[in-house]
């Protein structure tokens, strides 16, 4: 329409160039040249603009839709796959000589680059020698820039047995596992640890000769007396038996003896006494120097032989007093093979250490022994835990055999879930690529409030251990989301929403079916690898 009416304008200009009268009017048709072309520019560059707009909007749309299968296609495919796409988005005929190119690169993370390149014909400004114009867009899509590490602290104790709760949760982590596994295009971009946490969380029953586990604890409260009726280390060793009757204590047994003298019952009256064998004579030195029949009923030399006895001196013996002999019990700790796995918080056997180990991820060593993780052998030891790993099928497996049972100790399975990120002591965490970014999360589900750590039985105790614990993490660079599943009626827990990274990553369901869809709320936040610029 524009140009129309501009060729309408030059032919009345013309006429009135050709015109013999009007002077004034060719004067104002010359001057009004300028004022058209300009503003047949500022149609041209509007129409332009136009196009180029459009043309960004479906490279974008080539990109992001041509991202999801890139990593799967030959360049041939790529190139026809992408024309395909940007020609079925970009539909203005006024653009001929339309290219597009797919670049795609996986070194140091995964991109597509999309470029398209068209000429947009000009209207007005060809007039003065521009017959088109030139435009083009650029768009890309990176992905696997930014890799996952996340750690799922998932609570097995006794009363997810209620409401469906561990069912849901099954399904639940099993369906954040698939998310996570497809999010991942290569191998490691997603690693994921798995931590099933009671009282104790489990590190694993073949670890029992490692050096980062704490025994201390274990040969104390886990053997055999060998005097019957006592069951720890430090009252067995405290009993014992003694060679004199009568005698129950190492004290009284050494300070007790017998006499080679009848009669002499204390070791001063058996020293000082003695004993001539010619039982005539009761004096050493009567029993030495005077001579007698050893049948003291005759008095002369052949009484004594004429009846078949020994007339002579006698030999005087000294008293020997025997003391006592103590013989401790002996204490035989049960073998550490026997172990199921199952760890206490880290610390001292009465108390949290100094260094507050229970709350921190100092790594293990045997010059600290607050360091190490303590055994016992729990009895409702929930399913190993299982360090950072991309073996889904494995994890899948872990997952399905979860069960519930024990008391609660949120603090030990989020410690335990921090250390499985930062690696010592029973992890072993893969070395990070400097080429990436690397987001780390830790994700806790409980349904209960605290109950029994190692030390404590009240839930204020247990609680302020994991409030520091909660905070190190966060200042620590891990994001921490916070689930609390409270079927039963419970009171929100202040600890674990203070405890979350922030408000919107605290979680508060009050059905089991909850957890499936908090979960996948999640895993599609974690899943959004791709960074689009």
């Amino acid at each position: 329409m524009f140009r129309k009416s501009f060729e309408r304008l030059l032919a009345c200009l013309r006429n009135f160039r050709t015109a013999n009268a009007g002077n004034i009017t060719v004067t104002f048709a010359l001057t009004t040249i300028p004022v058209i072309g300009a503003v047949g520019a500022a149609v041209d560059y509007s129409h332009v603009n136009s196009a180029r707009t459009a043309m960004q909007a479906a490279t974008d749309a080539t990109a992001l839709m041509l991202s999801k299968t890139a990593d799967t296609l030959t360049q041939s495919q790529l190139n026809s796959k992408a024309t395909s796409i940007f020609t079925g988005i970009y539909t203005r005929p006024e653009v001929t000589n339309v290219t597009v190119t797919p670049t795609f690169t996986n070194s140091g993370g995964t991109q597509l680059v999309v470029t398209a390149q068209g000429k947009v014909q000009a209207s007005f400004v060809k007039l003065i020698g521009i017959s088109n114009v030139t435009i083009g867009a650029s768009s890309t899509v990176k992905w696997g820039n930014t890799k996952l590490r996340v750690a799922l602290v998932l609570d097995n104790t006794g009363s997810m047995s209620d409401d469906g709760k561990i069912g849901a949760l099954k399904t639940a982590t099993n369906n954040l596992l698939t998310q996570l596994k497809n999010a991942s295009t290569n191998a490691g971009d997603v690693y994921v640890s798995i931590i099933p946490f009671v009282k104790d969380v489990n590190l694993g029953a073949s670890n029992y000769n490692q050096s980062w586990v704490d025994w201390t604890d274990w040969d104390e409260n886990n053997g055999s007396c060998s005097k019957s009726g006592y069951n720890t280390k430090t009252s067995c060793t405290g009993q014992g038996s003694c060679s004199i009757s009568g005698n129950s204590s190492q004290s009284s047994c050494t300070s007790a003896g017998t006499c080679n003298i009848s009669g002499d019952n204390t070791q001063s009256s058996c020293t000082s006494d003695g004993v001539c064998s010619n039982p005539a004579k009761t004096t050493p030195s009567s029993c030495t120097s005077q001579k007698a029949c050893t049948n003291s009923s005759y008095t002369s030399s052949n009484q004594c032989t004429n009846h078949g006895y020994t007339w002579g001196y006698g030999t005087w013996t000294t008293g020997v007093w025997t003391p006592g002999v103590w013989t401790a019990a002996t204490w035989t700790p049960t073998s550490h093979s026997t172990w199921n796995g199952c760890v206490q918080d880290r610390g001292l056997t009465n108390a949290p250490s100094s260094n507050n180990y229970d709350t921190n991820v100092t790594a293990p060593t045997t010059s600290d022994v607050g360091t190490l993780y303590p055994a016992e052998n729990y009895s409702t030891c929930p399913q190993a835990v299982m360090g950072l790993n991309y073996n889904w099928s494995s994890m899948t497996t872990l997952v399905n055999n979860m069960s519930p049972g024990g008391n609660t100790n949120q603090a030990i399975g989020l410690q335990v879930g921090w250390m499985s990120l930062v690696g010592g002591g029973p992890f072993t965490v893969p070395a990070m690529d400097s080429r990436y970014t690397y987001n780390q999360i830790i994700i806790l589900l409980t349904d209960g409030l605290n109950t029994q750590d190692r030390w404590y039985t009240n839930q204020t105790s247990i609680d302020n251990r994991q409030a520091i614990t909660c905070t190190n993490v966060k200042a620590s660079g891990i994001t921490l989301y916070t689930v609390q599943v409270n079927t039963g009626g419970d009171p929100t827990s202040t600890l674990l929403k203070n405890c979350a990274s922030d408000s919107s990553k605290f979680f508060l369901l009050t059905s089991a079916n909850a957890i499936v869809s908090t979960f996948q709320q999640i895993g599609t936040q974690l899943s959004n690898l791709r960074v689009a610029k």
